[in-house]
């Protein structure tokens, strides 16, 4: 190699070198959302508002690449700050600012996916409905991903003019018009956070329902009187929200079923400033302490404006697992209703058994013969169990021994060819409808009498008919507490009992975009107008419905007011007359699974007493938790406030005692109830109490002679000896007008 060569070939490698350096170096920093708490008092005069404000700290952190805007939201009522896209460079700079009070990183979360009105006790003629005007004038906000706005549910028939104070408004989109009207009053979309989180350049602006969710919540809610309403012909009649007489106001959180924080406090935000009276959040994140919560963040806000807020519980099932646990927050999980789908088969030997089925098809299974398989393997309808030419055109019985699920059976059977299928299970399924062929599925104590039956007439055994499309009521026991509604436990402050109440959450039938496939059949997506979905995404809007309907008989009660009617006046006994049962275990439930029981609506409308909270009360409880100066500014917005008060003894409807091996065995809470009842009312106590525990109450008679007059009383929870793990009992006030003010008592023992 020549002396020339030789220095070239070194040139070009400590070219290449500096150029793979160069393009290290020059590579941009990732960015991502934060949510940023800022110190109002801070903003300088100059700026007149505080978006400009926030404009102005960006642009002085550095420029956006890509042309991207850094801005995300600025919040002006949930929370004192904005969410940006930033690099860490930019987050450590932004932490340096005197104005900084603290930054995180958004999550993302997800949301928590006729007869139900009925069930709960709601009639035209009487009770709630009748004095609420079925919530007339009563605005609800919606966070949710959408709405179907054309559904029949959302029809202005027989609405009021809407409220004058109405701030809102309906957003359309860059392609088409998103028409409202007097009941559907607003719609807007809050998308910015998720498609930055997703990389997405295609912006969904359209406040439209594309995954049916929050069409369904809303129309759960409030949705008008639909006649004729049904999925496939289960559940026929008239589909109603629970306050059809309220507004509904959308605010679209979610374009792909995900959620993102900056969103949720930006619709939340916009909520609050439009004028919404309920608000109601079928989703959640994580669990996090209180001042990390946007959801926490954002509705201790909108209580302090006066807005009434349910979320759901989350779908999670096992205990300590309960979503959206602040105690200003209406948690709800999950209820079954005292209704049922069903088909029925008619045996050669005329025998009728009836099982659970949503086969979408007025199907009629007629004079065929019945198959069941020869050995245990054959009988269990395995994957590759059965044979074609032996079950072709018949109908097959499978028994249910753990080997495979019903839906792997139902595969089998579509396999081989089978034209019906009769499965044996004591499972509860909430996704029947999604079985390929027309199927049944019996109780064990039923398959014993097909069985006997099959295994007698052997080859001669057949189906005279089976029938399907056919709705049961009366169902028992109901309600029951949904296996996958969330539990306590909580998982953040246990001691504060969540759920607060259980609402109908399993097969409940409301509004769904005709877009969105409700089921398959074969290589077919079937669409309907109205769907059942389960979920406690499906519970929490029922309260909020009630919540409109009491705040439209009751304008002048708070949030708290409203919540501890719901609590009080719940009821914990299904229409077996014994506890309401917890589908997870098959055992009787508990408050830790259902808190205070079941929404009783018109029982609610007529507390007697309630456990009314304020502002400061929940400051002073959030003093208790020893939160500092940082995280008390991040969750209230103020800097400055009282602790003159502090303790974590909430005035709440219920309570909870937690005990640990080197605490005291006795633990005290006292408690203020408001009258808003008859002026002259006498109160007196009962107790109830579980092995382990022992009550005491100080004043057992509580005497009132005004409305609005308040009335202090102590209460004492002591632990006996060896005492399990958990212990129950409950609190009641009892006048002479049937008045039933109940809360639980749960006692923990680590």
């Amino acid at each position: 190699m020549s002396v020339c060569n030789y220095y070239i070939s070194i040139l070009s490698f400590i070219l290449a070198l500096l150029f793979g350096i160069n393009n290290v170096l020059s590579k941009p920093e990732e960015y991502k959302t934060y949510i940023v708490h800022l110190d109002h008092s801070q903003k300088p005069s100059s700026f007149l508002t505080h978006e400009t404000w926030h404009q102005t700290i960006l642009k002085s952190l550095s420029k956006p690449v890509h042309g991207k805007e850094m801005l995300l939201y600025s919040y002006n009522h949930v929370m004192n700050g904005f969410s940006a896209r930033l690099t860490l460079a930019q987050v450590s700079k932004l932490k340096k600012s005197p104005a900084h009070i603290a930054i995180h990183e958004e999550k993302i979360g997800k949301l928590f996916t006729t007869h139900s009105p009925q069930f709960m006790g709601l009639r035209h003629s009487s009770g709630l409905w009748n004095a609420s005007s079925y919530g007339e004038g009563v605005i609800i906000g919606m966070i949710d991903s959408g709405v179907w706005p054309e559904s029949e549910s959302f029809n202005e028939k027989g609405m009021p003019p809407i409220p004058t104070r109405w701030k809102g408004k309906c957003q359309n989109s860059t392609t088409n018009p998103f028409p409202c009207n007097r009941k559907l009053i607003g719609a807007q979309v809050f998308v910015k956070g998720i498609q930055a989180a997703d990389e997405s350049d295609s912006p969904d602006d359209s406040p439209r329902d594309f995954l049916g969710h929050g069409t369904h919540t809303s129309s759960t809610a409030a949705g008008n009187h639909v006649p004729g309403a049904s999925q496939f012909g289960y559940a026929n009649g008239v589909a109603r929200g629970i306050a059809p007489g309220a507004h509904v106001a959308m605010y679209k959180v979610s374009s792909g079923g995900f959620i993102a924080e900056s969103d949720v406090l930006a619709a939340m935000d916009q909520a609050i400033a439009d004028g919404v009276d309920v608000m109601s959040l079928s989703l959640g994140f994580d669990h996090v302490p209180y001042f990390q919560d946007v959801i926490a963040t954002a509705s201790l806000s909108a209580i302090e404006k006066g807005i009434f807020v349910v979320c759901s519980a989350g779908n999670d099932g096992a205990p300590n697992t309960t979503f959206n646990s602040a105690p200003w927050i209406t948690t709800v999980g999950a209820g079954t209703l005292d209704r049922s789908f069903i088909a029925t088969v008619t045996l050669g030997n005329d025998l009728t058994l009836e099982g659970q089925s949503k086969f979408p098809d007025r199907v009629l299974v007629v004079d065929t013969l019945l198959y069941y398989g020869k050995g245990d393997f054959e009988k269990s309808c395995s994957d590759g169990a059965l044979n074609v030419s032996e079950v072709f055109g018949k109908v097959v019985m499978c028994d249910n021994n753990g080997s495979s699920t019903i839906f792997e059976q139902v595969r089998e059977l579509a396999r081989v060819e089978a034209l019906a299928g009769i499965l044996i299970a004591d499972e509860t399924l909430y996704n029947i409808d999604e079985l390929e062929i027309p199927s049944l599925i019996l109780p064990s104590s039923s398959g014993a009498l097909i069985r006997k039956y099959a295994i007698e007439a052997a080859d001669d055994a057949s189906v005279k008919i089976m029938r399907f499309v056919l709705t049961s009521f009366g169902t028992k026991p109901a309600p029951q507490v949904a296996f996958f509604s969330s539990r306590g436990p909580d998982p953040v402050n246990p001691n504060i009992l969540k759920p607060d109440i259980i609402a109908p959450g399993v097969e409940v039938l409301a509004a769904i975009p005709p877009i969105v496939s409700v089921e398959q059949f074969g290589n077919y997506d079937l669409g309907s107008d109205y769907a059942f979905l389960s979920g406690t995404s499906m519970s929490a809007p029922h309260v909020a419905g009630v919540a409109a309907l009491l705040k439209a008989v009751h304008p002048e009660w708070s949030p708290a007011a409203i919540r501890s009617a719901l609590m009080t006046t719940a009821y914990t006994v299904d229409n077996n007359g014994t506890t309401l049962t917890n589908q997870f275990t098959s055992l009787s439930g508990t408050p830790l699974d259902y808190g205070a029981g079941h929404i009783n609506p018109n029982k609610a409308m007529d507390p007697g007493l309630i456990y009314d909270i304020d502002w400061q009360g929940y400051v002073d409880f959030l003093c208790g938790l020893g939160y500092n100066d940082t995280e008390m500014k991040a969750i209230l917005r103020q800097s400055k406030w009282s602790c003159s008060q502090k303790g974590t003894d909430l005035n709440y409807p219920s309570f909870v005692a937690m005990f640990s091996a080197d605490s005291p065995n006795v633990k005290n809470f006292t408690r203020v109830l408001t009258n808003v009842g008859d002026d002259q009312s006498v109160y007196q106590l009962i107790t109830e109490t579980s092995q382990g525990m022992t009550i005491k109450v100080e004043p057992t008679t509580l005497t009132f002679t005004s409305k609005y007059q308040k009335q202090k009383f102590a209460v004492s929870v002591q632990m006996n000896g060896k005492a399990p793990p958990v212990a129950y009992g409950y609190v009641k006030w009892i006048d002479q007008n049937n008045h039933i003010v109940a809360s639980p008592v749960v006692v923990l023992n680590s």
